[in-house]
């Protein structure tokens, strides 16, 4: 396993169960207490959990509060990727594509460096540095300005200009939270309002969100569940909560955990 993916899975813990202590971990994990101890001293550096005698404790999580990019990076990361990689199926050469903010997406732009012709219209700095770097000659990449959210996306009224004037074929977004009430939802206001505002300028919106969204609610619901005309997914989903997607969502892309 993968130190990311082993971070990954101590932040899920700690995040699902409020605390977790070293011994229990490295026995889910089947590694010693002193790698456990190392990934947990590298998670509290960076402002993922508290680091206490013994363990580990969540910093606190509600409706209204937003981890930060890279804790949301480790989180399902092979995950993301598969769902990533079958997303990128959807991107033909010359396409006009806004790709919003998030690590399901972020995993996503990884997969488009090499299609020729793409226009990409981002709101989110990593997936700007991304494609700027490692893109194509023949891509055109266009970042907005906007107030930068924990997640490094822009967004707010600045934003909102940039998009508006843009047609675009197909728009890419992440989710905090997806319920068969509350719809997609993120826990920033103004984040929720720039994606609203970014719907109507595609043709068809795809959304990207691995099964542990489902049941989740963020603060503000940017688009309702029938309003994406994709919906990009994994085989952990519930069996009834597939039964709801299927009725409101006409093309669902089921990808296969990793094991």
């Amino acid at each position: 396993m993968l130190a990311a993916q082993r971070q990954g899975l101590i932040l899920k813990e700690v995040a699902d169960r409020g605390a977790a202590r070293i011994s229990e971990l490295a026995e889910e994990l089947n590694v010693s207490e002193m790698t456990v101890r190392r990934d947990i001293d590298l998670l509290a550096e960076q402002g993922l959990v508290d680091k206490v005698h013994g363990g580990a404790t969540a910093i606190g999580s509600s409706s209204v509060s937003e981890p930060p990019f890279t804790a949301k990076s480790l989180l399902e990361s092979a995950n993301k990727d598969a769902i990533a990689s079958q997303a990128a199926k959807l991107v033909q050469p010359g396409a006009a594509i806004a790709l919003m903010g998030g690590s399901t997406v972020y995993s996503l732009a990884r997969k488009l460096a090499d299609i020729p012709l793409l226009t990409v219209v981002t709101n989110s700095l990593p997936v700007s540095d991304f494609l700027h770097r490692e893109g194509r000659s023949d891509q055109t990449l266009i970042l907005t300005g906007g107030i930068r959210t924990p997640t490094d996306s822009f967004v707010g009224q600045v934003a909102v200009n940039a998009f508006a004037g843009f047609n675009l074929d197909l728009v890419f977004m992440g989710t905090h939270g997806m319920h068969p009430h509350a719809g997609f939802s993120s826990p920033n206001l103004i984040e929720a309002e720039t994606n609203r505002a970014v719907l109507a300028q595609a043709r068809k919106l795809v959304v990207l969100a691995d099964h542990t969204k489902w049941g989740e609610m963020g603060f503000s619901t940017f688009a309702r569940i029938e309003d994406a005309d994709i919906l990009v997914t994994d085989d952990g989903m519930p069996e009834d909560a597939m039964g709801i997607l299927r009725s409101r969502i006409s093309q669902i892309e089921l990808v296969k955990r990793p094991l």
